[in-house]
């Protein structure tokens, strides 16, 4: 509660952020690798989907990806969430199991096990029970300190704000994101924060089952302008920081390549493999020529809601009119 009321200046907030890490297990690479070693982290939002399609196309261009993700928050689901509507998906991995996949894969996406910063969980379960969760030191220890845990040599951090985000102001969350950069570079990754508008859902599809679908169609480069044109940014950003491409268009043209050439979703299909999806279910969600998704879980009962008068309409309360391009500021040091 203290520190909600009064703060943290970056140097006790990156302090504390180290204490939280060397609290569990951190990853430890090869030499031959370390430089390639990256991951993506977002704030979260309605239709959110990024991760999944992300991860893969960043191992896809040459990449490692270790992505530790969380569950949902309120009313969205996480990745975590979205992946386990996959049959036979597994999100706890071994160490040995996830350097496996890293290395035969390139990417993985798991959830925090037990042994992962441990002194989050139990941070976490105080802040909630005190209402102290919106407390953005608090929230930089609790992020970074996972990201950390990776040994990570590039960062990027998908910094939600709009008024679907927990951050609604732009002043903040480039505040926000300056201590963010600040304390991913004091642990000694390449940070960079993309600050992407939540104004209204991403993609077309929300609901854990329904946004793998979007996901793998996005994969198969057939996604919404939206869905795609944030991954090819957002993968451009970590190619050129993490060295592979001279500038951020090279990145991106390398990001987008590998949606339409096959080789992101040949990965994501890997991956699903690596983490226990049957081959035969993940050769056939992955088919090009598929639009159904027959392996994936469908809702029991159904509603149509159909609206008979002009389009583009939009509440004040609920903005879900759909923009074609996010509005990103990107600060990187």
């Amino acid at each position: 509660m203290a520190i909600y009321l009064k703060g943290m200046t970056d140097l006790e907030t990156a302090t504390l952020t180290k204490a939280m890490l060397h609290s569990g297990k951190i990853f430890q690479w090869p030499d031959d690798i370390r430089h390639l070693i990256v991951d993506k982290h977002s704030t979260g939002g309605v239709g959110d989907k990024i991760s999944l399609i992300l991860g893969p196309a960043l191992a896809a261009c040459g990449l490692k990806v270790p992505m530790i993700s969380g569950r949902g928050l309120g009313f969205t689901g996480g990745t975590i969430d979205k992946l386990e509507s996959i049959p036979g998906f597994r999100v706890l991995l071994s160490q040995q199991e996830a350097m496996s996949a890293i290395e035969n894969v390139g990417c993985f996406i798991m959830a925090q096990t037990a042994d992962i910063v441990p002194a989050d969980k139990i941070l976490y379960a105080s802040r909630d029970v005190t209402a102290t969760v919106d407390c953005p030191p608090l929230i930089t220890a609790s992020i970074l300190s996972k990201k950390a845990s990776e040994s990570l040599s590039a960062l990027l951090l998908d910094l939600k704000c709009g008024s679907a985000a927990f951050i609604q102001d732009l002043a903040t969350a480039q505040s926000f994101a300056r201590l963010m950069v600040k304390v991913g570079t004091e642990l000694g990754i390449k940070t960079a924060v993309a600050i992407t508008r939540m104004d209204c859902p991403l993609g077309r599809k929300i609901g854990n089952a329904l946004e793998v679908e979007e996901s793998l169609d996005t994969l198969k480069g057939r996604g919404p302008s939206d869905i795609e044109e944030l991954v090819v940014i957002e993968g451009g950003i970590l190619l050129h920081i993490a060295g592979i491409v001279s500038c951020r268009s090279d990145g991106e043209e390398r990001i987008r390549g590998s949606l339409y050439d096959g080789t992101a979703l040949r990965t994501f299909r890997d991956m699903m493999t690596a983490q226990g999806v049957a081959p035969e279910i993940a050769a056939s969600l992955c088919c090009t020529d598929d639009s159904i998704y027959g392996a994936l879980p469908k809702a029991r009962r159904t509603t149509d809601l159909r609206y008979s008068g002009p389009g583009g309409q939009s509440t004040h309360s609920l903005p879900i009119t759909h923009y074609p391009l996010p509005h990103i500021s990107v600060i990187i040091f």
